[in-house]
């Protein structure tokens, strides 16, 4: 399923390998033109443990089968898997005069509408890019810009085994909890990654309006 709105192009792209999705978002940054259609991966990725550029091995205290992956995106350690979206940005942000701070506090932005939609209660903290309800992470932020272009994005506690957080340090955080949309809503993985595409859709077509 793909959605065209004011040169955006959403894709639904379902379970995905972590370094496969990784490769295809560098090399569509690396090949893209100025004119070229901005676009967004909606997915899942297979259980697998990222670690950005801040991150250190440390933050992942207990592994076994969960295999580790050191990414170039910005953040620490964290834990993706089934019934977690991922939200993968592939945006001109020279065209749309952002820098980092811009588009990580629009990414948050769209979070937070969604989730009061759903009224769950949610903020953001200073300091601390993603969305927490109460003291608990629901999504975590971590991009990287490469010749103006964004890549990674953000991702989302759905529905999921929340077990595999307990064997790291959250974003390098030993006190830091997660916590996840099904503990507040009942709603399934296609119903929330068909609101967000709206969300995102509506929130590019205002920014982008001539």
């Amino acid at each position: 399923m793909e959605a065209h709105k004011k040169n955006l192009k959403i894709k639904n792209l379902g379970i995905q390998d972590y370094n496969k999705t990784w490769d295809s978002m560098l090399n569509k940054i690396l090949s893209r033109s100025e004119i070229d259609e901005d676009e967004v991966w909606i997915l899942e990725h297979k259980p697998v443990y990222t670690l950005g550029f801040n991150a250190s091995e440390d933050d992942i205290l207990n592994q076994e089968e969960i295999p580790i992956v050191r990414t170039d995106r910005g953040g620490k350690t964290t834990y993706h898997g089934p019934g977690q979206l991922m939200v993968y940005f592939l945006i001109n942000l020279r065209r749309l005069k952002w820098g980092p701070k811009t588009f990580i506090n629009e990414l948050e932005n769209i979070v937070i509408d969604l989730l009061n939609d759903y009224k769950i209660p949610c903020m953001r903290k200073k300091g601390l890019p993603g969305v927490y309800v109460e003291e608990d992470k629901i999504a975590s932020i971590g991009i990287k810009i490469k010749r103006g272009y964004s890549y990674h994005g953000l991702s989302l506690n759905v529905d999921m085994d929340l077990k595999p957080f307990n064997d790291i340090q959250i974003c390098g955080d030993k006190d830091m909890r997660v916590t996840q949309i099904s503990e507040y809503q009942k709603l399934s993985l296609q119903e929330v990654a068909s609101d967000l595409a709206v969300k995102i859709n509506n929130r590019y077509s205002n920014i982008t309006q001539p």
